[in-house]
């Protein structure tokens, strides 16, 4: 956009510095512009509008509404447009969308609990220590500790630490009974609420309790146990938002490939304009060491990109007019200009983020699981709570009343079923950050419990085990034609054919510097050859009955070779030049090396493994015996390739198919998990449940470990959770009383519930480091 032109002085609005347009840089930003009095303070602007910038790009899910919408983790139906709680489980909503904050800023919910639980600390500890003078013999001994100073005091301090370090929990418990929808912070809410009321009664009215309640003539309070208990239920919030904040880490990571600014082509000059700004169509400018700024074509100049963020490839790929350039890669020592085709969240790395980020909030099957027992918990737990209450209260020691709210309390406490609700969520999205950091993307934690129960892996040959791009492997000249010469002729035919392998022969010609020539009368027949004069010289290219229908003899000698050469996976194309047999040109889509590694590996881990293909049967046969592969069918349709997955389902099997292309993606939606390349078409990884970013075969052998190594951790976590309830509310309730004579405090079972959520994070944790 064009500097406004103007003599009036102007101010910076980083410093507050007055410059003068004239002189000054300037950025141009949605029609007006800004100047600023050195590179320091552009660049500290720009960085504020990177925020924003990779904001609204990551926004792929939202509405068109402009404002941020907010879902749970576990329960994804749940959506609003402001911050708060999810009606139905309390946990923290997270926005819909993933951003990457300029400087790293931490989760809102996180500062807010953060500092609501150091405020509470600060206050709830010399409460405990009030409360536990008695067993502090310096501090027992004082004639204050335990008299009516250290009562009201504890009262004083109690009351900002329940109804104001607490209120986040009292007010999603008391949401939870009005909806109906009963969670841990219901049980959180009544324990500490029934712990306060009972000692705030017990000090303002002692007369409502009999005198049988009172311990050395004060009736009991228990101030700390409420205080103690929200501040432990506060740590193990702040540790649960820090956890799953670590989780987005993968996505932060993707988020800052891609640079803030560009720099947009414009006739009277280059302007540095925010990734925002960009639409498609817009020519930008891209120097030595800048990063791509989004999807486009190389329409001007050349130059070498370091993409191995997609391809995984460590040396630079040359790009010149009329190459693909993908945004977020690197550009190396040379200049280009590019146009603008993809941009925001359509280019590839948007794509990527959505999908990194919608499979993080997606439930896998085994979270039903935890959902039903959870739905039957707490109303089961409430139970418990009233029947350990009366039990204590009608047979239990005095002071009963006393023992019995306790007792209560404590099983409320410990019950709270938070870290049965995070045991599936937490290990989802820790496992698809891990995945992502390994160019295994992940559609939906559906996908991962599938993939546990692969049998048989269905795969096509070309661009999927073989490289996609057909090369010439071999010349064979007869009757003393120069091969170079041979090539050079048949070369310069074939670039007026749109045949894949014809780009195969041109492509071999210019590798070897050799020069092209005109053609005249080039005719071309479908499922024959072509046919032309180059540079004077009659040249016919094509299959051998195509060759003898143009008058050619004495092909027999070299279909024998030609069988060969077929056998072992190359096709191969009769030459004659002057009405003389030249001799074969044979192409093959070279098997990529990584592919043989890959088929080891799935075979280590039970895999069969089958090739489907539109291939004809000697080159199918040819590559699968390479590859010591299971299985393999040629000549199959898309259709057919669906018939067959359905066939092996039907056998019992669970099936994953692997492709790249556009005919790949019905089998892909039939299998039990689709797994597209990631350098194929898009459709295909829009409809697969796994992405392989670097289009490498090893990346299936690491998704199913993943899948593995995800389920197992969920597994473990459940199982966690499930054993600490089942132990935790009988000691609770006062199982151990009538053996041991103990009884378990509300501030023991406290620390004890916010224990087992810190269990369940830490081994979810646990994956970011796991092998694949």
């Amino acid at each position: 956009m064009p500097m406004t032109a103007t003599a009036t002085a102007t101010t910076d609005p980083i410093c507050g510095m007055t410059v003068d347009p004239a002189t000054a840089i300037h950025v141009d930003r949605e029609g007006e512009t800004f100047y600023f009095c050195s590179e320091h303070c552009r660049k500290k602007f720009l960085s504020k509008l990177a925020a924003v910038t990779r904001g609204e790009r990551s926004a792929a899910s939202a509405p068109t509404s402009d404002k941020t919408i907010y879902t749970c983790p576990m329960h994804p139906e749940v959506r609003q447009d402001h911050p708060g709680a999810c009606p139905k489980c309390g946990m923290a909503l997270e926005p819909d969308t993933a951003t990457a904050g300029a400087d790293g800023e931490e989760n809102a919910e996180l500062r807010n609990m953060t500092r609501h639980f150091c405020i509470g600390a600060v206050l709830a500890i010399p409460v405990f220590v009030l409360a536990m003078t008695h067993l502090i013999p310096v501090l027992g001994r004082q004639s204050w500790a335990d008299g009516q100073a250290s009562r009201w005091i504890q009262f004083a301090l109690t009351i900002p630490v329940v109804w104001w370090a607490g209120w986040p929990f009292l007010q999603r418990g008391w949401r939870s009974v009005v909806t109906l929808h009963l969670n841990m912070f219901t049980l959180i809410a009544i324990g500490v609420g029934a712990a306060f009321l009972f000692s705030s009664v017990s000090m303002l009215v002692p007369g409502l309790f009999p005198h049988s309640m009172e311990h050395h003539g004060e009736l009991p309070i228990y101030f700390e146990a409420g205080a103690v208990i929200v501040v432990l239920v506060l740590l193990g919030q702040v540790l649960e938002l820090r956890a799953r904040s670590r989780t987005g880490s993968a996505i932060t990571a993707l988020l800052n490939l891609a640079p803030p600014t560009a720099r947009q082509v414009m006739p009277e000059g280059d302007h540095e304009v925010p990734l925002d700004r960009v639409k498609v169509g817009d020519w930008l400018r891209v120097v030595p060491g800048d990063k791509v700024p989004v999807d486009g074509e190389v329409v001007e100049g050349h130059s070498s990109v370091d993409e191995s963020m997609i391809t995984g490839e460590p040396l630079p790929m040359e790009k010149s007019v009329g190459d693909k350039v993908t945004g977020g890669t690197v550009n190396g020592s040379g200049s280009f200009v590019m146009r603008a085709e993809r941009v925001g969240s359509d280019t590839l790395l948007g794509q990527i983020v959505t999908m990194v980020a919608d499979a993080q909030r997606s439930r896998a099957p085994i979270q039903g699981l935890a959902d039903r027992v959870a739905g039957v918990f707490v109303p089961t737990v409430l139970a418990v709570s009233v029947v350990t209450f009366t039990l204590w209260f009608w047979l239990g020691p005095e002071p009963r009343l006393a023992h019995a709210i306790v007792n209560a309390v404590a099983v409320l406490i410990i019950a709270c079923p938070c870290a049965l609700g995070l045991a599936t969520p937490m290990s989802v999205m820790v496992g698809v950050g891990r995945g992502a950091r390994e160019g295994v993307l992940v559609k939906n934690a559906e996908v991962l419990e599938f993939l546990e129960k692969v049998t048989t892996l269905v795969v096509d040959k070309t661009g999927t085990l073989t490289e996609g791009k057909p090369k010439i492997v071999d010349i064979l000249p007869v009757g003393g034609f120069d091969k170079k010469e041979m090539l050079r002729l048949t070369a310069s035919l074939e670039q007026n054919s749109e045949h894949p392998l014809s780009a195969a022969i041109v492509r071999g010609a210019k590798e070897q510097s050799l020069p092209l020539e005109a053609v005249k009368d080039f005719r071309s027949v479908t499922a024959g050859g072509v046919v032309g004069i180059v540079a004077g010289r009659a040249v016919i290219i094509g299959k051998p009955d195509f060759l003898r229908n143009e008058k050619i003899t004495g092909l027999e000698p070299l279909e024998a070779s030609a069988v060969k050469l077929q056998e072992e996976g190359k096709t191969a194309m009769f030459v004659a030049i002057d009405g003389n047999l030249a001799g074969i040109v044979a192409v093959a889509d070279p098997i990529k090396a990584t592919t043989a590694e890959a088929i080891s590996d799935l075979h280590s881990l039970g895999l069969k493994v089958v090739m489907l293909t539109g291939d004809n049967r000697r080159t199918a046969a040819a590559v699968a015996k390479t590859l010591g592969l299971d299985g393999v069918e040629a000549e199959v349709e898309p259709a057919g390739k669906v018939a067959h997955i359905k066939k092996l389902r039907e056998a019992g099997g669970h099936v994953a198919m692997a492709g790249d292309g556009i005919n790949d993606a019905p089998a892909l939606g039939e299998a039990d998990v689709g797994i597209a390349m990631g350098t194929g078409a898009d459709v295909a990884m829009q409809i697969a449940g796994i992405t392989l970013v670097k289009g490498d075969l090893r990346g299936i052998a690491r998704a199913i470990r993943l899948s593995h190594a995800t389920m197992r951790n969920i597994r473990q976590n459940l199982f966690f959770a499930f054993l600490y309830n089942a132990l935790g509310i009988p000691i609770a309730a006062g199982g151990l009383y009538p053996f041991f004579g103990l009884l378990l405090s509300p501030i023991i079972a406290g620390a004890a519930m916010s224990l087992s959520s810190v269990s369940v994070i830490s081994n979810a944790l646990r994956l970011r480091h796991v092998g694949l």
